[in-house]
C-alpha cells in the first residue's frame, strides 16, 4: 500500500484552492519541482502530481485521488520523489493500480523496490539498428501482418469480436515460446471489462506470468493519465533488469488521449483542434517512444485503438498510428462466418512485410495469398447472384484456393480449449509459409475444405483425409 509520509523534517505547505481535481498549494521555504508527490488529506490519503508552478511559492497539481475533504487552509507534504510504482517478481499474478497497490483482494506487494514512474527514453545508441519480426504463432498475424519486435501493434475491433481472446492467446504464447513477461494495462476500463479478463486468464492459466494494471473509467483523470506510465515502468523492469522478452498489452490507448485533455482542462490550457490538449503529439510521443528494443531486451506492444466515430483524420488517431508498425483489424463478417481468429485478412497490414525484413519468400507468399483473397471478394457478388458455375475455369480456380486459404488460416487458441473441444496450437512462421504455398499449389483443390478448418500446420490436413 501507498505508505504514509512522516512530516518531521520535511517541506511542508497549504491549500490555496481546489477546484475539481486542481489544487493550488503554496510552500513558503521551497517549492517542489515539477512531477513531485504531495500528500494531503487527514490520513495522507489524497495524492497530487505537481504539474506546473506558478510563482516563486505556488504549484498547481492534479489530484490522482478523489479531493473529497480538501479545504483551503489543509496541509500538503511534498514526498521529495515523483510518483513511483513497485517492480520485481511479486508483482507477476497481480492486479494493480496507478499506485502500485494491490487491488485483487491478495495480500500487498511485499519487498519489492519502488521506481519513479518517469524516465526518457532509451537513446538510439542503446538500440539495435534492425528490425525483428516478432512471432506469435497465430497463422494470420505472422504470414500478412508480422509484428515488430519492440515495436507498436494496433488492434482494430468492436465488441464481441475476440479481441480479448486474441490478448489472452498473446500472452499465452510469450509466456510459453519466448519465456517473456506479460503486461496488461487497463486504461479507462470498465469494472465489468477488469474484473472479465482478469477471470479468463485465470482459467487460461495464464495469470503466473502476467501483471494486470489498471486505471478504471470511474478513477480521477489524473489516475488514468498515469497509469499508462505506471504499467511501462514495471515492463522497463523485466526489460532491463531481468533481461526478458515483455509483451505490454494496452486497452485502450484512446483513453489515455482522453485523459490527457481532461486534465489539460482542468489546467486552463488552450484547446487545440478538435477539443485535444496542445501538447497532444509530446504527451502521446512521452509514452510510446519509452516503448521499444534495447541490447537487454525488448518490449513489444498490442494496442486497442478506438477511433472516435470511424474519422481516421481525427488528431487522435493521426498521432496513434504514427507510431504503430502493424495494424491488425478484427472483422465481425468472418466471427460471424466463425472463421476464428476473425482477423480482416485484406484490411490487416504491417510495415515488417518487406523483402529485407521478412525475406523473398515470405513477402511472395503473403502478396500471392493477399492477391488470391482480393480477386474472391471481387468474384462473391457473380457468386451471389448467377452461381458458381458461370465462373471461368481459372475464376473457380482462385475460389477453390481463397476458401481453403481463408479456413486454413483459422487456427484452434490454448485459451479456448473449454469452450471449442480444439487442443490449441502453436504454428511455426515454416509451418505457415509452408501450408499456403501447398494451398496456392492446388495440392488441396480436391480436398474438402472442413479438413483445413481449425488445424496448425498443413500435414493435419492430410491426416484427416483418406486417400
Amino acid at each position: 500500500m501507498q505508505q504514509k509520509v512522516l512530516t518531521n523534517d520535511l517541506n511542508l505547505g497549504a491549500v490555496l484552492s481546489v477546484r475539481g481535481s486542481v489544487i493550488d498549494a503554496s510552500f513558503p521555504h521551497n517549492l517542489p519541482p515539477i512531477q513531485s508527490e504531495l500528500h494531503a488529506g487527514e490520513h495522507q490519503e489524497i495524492v497530487i502530481e505537481v504539474l506546473t508552478q506558478l510563482n516563486d511559492h505556488t504549484v498547481r497539481g492534479i489530484a490522482l485521488t478523489s479531493t473529497r475533504g480538501l479545504s483551503r487552509g489543509s496541509q500538503v507534504i511534498d514526498t521529495g520523489h515523483p510518483l513511483r510504482v513497485p517492480v520485481g517478481q511479486q508483482l507477476l499474478g497481480r492486479m494493480l493500480n496507478v499506485f502500485g497497490q494491490t487491488i485483487d483482494l491478495g495480500k500487498p506487494i511485499e519487498n519489492a523496490s519502488w521506481r519513479s514512474i518517469h524516465h526518457e527514453s532509451p537513446a538510439l545508441v542503446e538500440r539495435p539498428p534492425r528490425s525483428d519480426v516478432f512471432i506469435t504463432g497465430i497463422k494470420a498475424i505472422d504470414l500478412l501482418s508480422p509484428l515488430e519486435r519492440g515495436g507498436k501493434a494496433g488492434l482494430f475491433g468492436g465488441a464481441g469480436v475476440g479481441k480479448t481472446v486474441l490478448i489472452t492467446e498473446l500472452i499465452h504464447n510469450v509466456v510459453g515460446e519466448h519465456k517473456g513477461v506479460s503486461l496488461f494495462c487497463g486504461i479507462g476500463e470498465r469494472c465489468r471489462e477488469a474484473e472479465e479478463l482478469y477471470r479468463e486468464m485465470k482459467q487460461a492459466g495464464v495469470l503466473e506470468n502476467t501483471v494486470m494494471v489498471f486505471g478504471q473509467m470511474n478513477e480521477p483523470p489524473g489516475a488514468r493519465y498515469r497509469v499508462g506510465h505506471a504499467a511501462l515502468t514495471m515492463a522497463e523492469y523485466f526489460r532491463d533488469d531481468q533481461r526478458q522478452n515483455v509483451l505490454l498489452l494496452i486497452d485502450n490507448i484512446f483513453r489515455f488521449i482522453q485523459a490527457g485533455t481532461e486534465v489539460s482542462g482542468l489546467m486552463g490550457e488552450l484547446p487545440s483542434r478538435v477539443g485535444y490538449q496542445p501538447t497532444l503529439a509530446s504527451d502521446l510521443a512521452e509514452l510510446e517512444e519509452r516503448i521499444c528494443t534495447t541490447t537487454n531486451g525488448s518490449i513489444t506492444s498490442v494496442q486497442a485503438v478506438y477511433v472516435p466515430a470511424d474519422d481516421f483524420t481525427d488528431p487522435s488517431a493521426v498521432h496513434t498510428f504514427a507510431h504503430l508498425s502493424t495494424s491488425v483489424v478484427l472483422s465481425r463478417r468472418r466471427a460471424s462466418e466463425g472463421l476464428y481468429p476473425a482477423i480482416d485478412l485484406l484490411n490487416s497490414s504491417s510495415k515488417m512485410l518487406m523483402p529485407p525484413i521478412v525475406g523473398e519468400r515470405h513477402y511472395q507468399v503473403a502478396q500471392t495469398v493477399r492477391e488470391t483473397l482480393a480477386n474472391y471478394e471481387d468474384l462473391k457478388d457473380i457468386i451471389a447472384m448467377l452461381g458458381l458455375e458461370e465462373l471461368s475455369r481459372e475464376d473457380r480456380r482462385t475460389v477453390n484456393r481463397a476458401r481453403r486459404l481463408e479456413r486454413f488460416l483459422t487456427q484452434p487458441f490454448f485459451s479456448t480449449e473449454q469452450f471449442t473441444g480444439y487442443q490449441g496450437k502453436f504454428v511455426s512462421l515454416e509451418d505457415s509459409l509452408h501450408g499456403c504455398e501447398r494451398i496456392l499449389n492446388d495440392d488441396f483443390h480436391d480436398v474438402p475444405e472442413r479438413a483445413l478448418y481449425m488445424i496448425g500446420p498443413i500435414e493435419e490436413a492430410e491426416k484427416a483425409t483418406p486417400r
